[in-house]
């Protein structure tokens, strides 16, 4: 079965972000906010900020675990943890405070691990 991929939009004026289950194919088509298309974000994998963003994993007794070494400020922070294999996305939302960690037992290698900084955007690590 094909890796599923996660599909986040963001309105370049407000801000608003959502997950697409299904994304339109039409032309000239798409989710409108603010009156205009929202965008598709691209995931970032290399890390080139000196925060760090993209999630990391280890696996401890067949259990999956996902951090991301980030602050998580009142203004600066991971909003939440997906992981997303076969037809099933596992995902953590999270707020200031918090520990940017995520732990499941269904992975498997190809696995997707995604991460959303609420100002630098969408972080994406592959299982292998």
């Amino acid at each position: 079965m094909e890796k599923k991929e996660l599909i986040v939009k963001k309105c370049l004026k407000c801000g608003a972000t959502i997950k697409v289950m299904k994304d339109c194919n039409c032309k000239e088509c798409g989710i409108i906010c603010c009156e205009e298309p929202m965008k598709v974000m691209v995931p970032n994998t290399e890390e080139a900020a000196v925060e760090k963003h993209k999630p990391t994993y280890e696996i401890v007794d067949n259990q999956l675990i996902v951090t991301v070494n980030h602050v998580m400020d009142d203004d600066h922070y991971i909003e939440w943890i997906s992981v997303v294999f076969e037809d099933k996305e596992i995902t953590k939302y999270l707020k200031p405070g918090d520990k940017a960690i995520l732990k499941c037992c269904h992975y498997e290698k190809g696995t997707k691990i995604y991460a959303y900084c609420n100002k630098h955007g969408l972080w994406k690590t592959e299982v292998e």
